[in-house]
């Protein structure tokens, strides 16, 4: 009887384990995929503010005077490095797409883009200053271009701390599922190998 008990309490924790195992798997491949659709809007959007800010640039700077010329200049030059950036991920989401996650790869790839987008509302936290900086040192100094490129920093570094921080929140969402599934499930050494400890909500 006891035996039976045993092996009845074994293949139920197992039952437990495989189930929780299984809907990690689901809820690794659901953040998955949204995790790389958002990335595909977000380098889709990048890409057409790039675009924009190119085309009128380009032509604004011919046409204005003063620190105007500057800004469109700077707003020029500024994206056409987004654009890059923003084709280089539209890239890495088409290779991303294909693949297949496990629950731990996928965990880690959420926690690195979530590091990531910090590290560049950081970033643009210094674009701005140093933004602030040459606007600031241009009206002292009364030069046209000084102004310009500060404006045009203000303006750019603006626009992509809204866009990271919002991308952030976005993510974090995702981020906060995975937590909770990972800590219903822990595994720990043990004295003859390795234990697991499952947590039923």
């Amino acid at each position: 009887m006891r035996q039976r008990t045993i092996v009845f309490t074994f293949l139920f924790v197992v039952l437990l384990v495989s189930e929780n195992v299984l809907s990690q798997n689901a809820l690794s491949d659901s953040i998955s995929v949204d995790r790389i659709n958002r990335n595909k809007n977000n380098m889709t959007i990048l890409a057409a503010w790039a675009g924009v800010n190119i085309i009128q640039g380009s032509i604004s700077a011919t046409n204005a005077a003063g620190s105007g010329k500057y800004f469109f200049q700077m707003n020029t030059y500024w994206n056409l490095i987004n654009l890059g950036i923003a084709g280089w991920g539209l890239v890495q989401v088409r290779k991303e797409l294909s693949k297949k996650y496990s629950f731990a790869e996928s965990y880690q790839a959420q926690q690195k883009l979530e590091k990531i987008l910090l590290l560049n509302a950081g970033l643009d936290l210094g674009y701005i200053a140093t933004g602030l900086y040459l606007q600031e040192r241009g009206n002292r100094l009364n030069k046209d271009q000084g102004i310009g490129f500060g404006n045009s920093l203000i303006l750019q570094g603006g626009f992509l701390l809204i866009f990271d921080l919002i991308q952030y929140g976005n993510h974090r969402r995702n981020g906060k599922l995975m937590d909770h599934a990972l800590r219903n499930l822990q595994f720990s050494a043990a004295p003859n190998g390795i234990g697991f400890t499952y947590t039923l909500n």
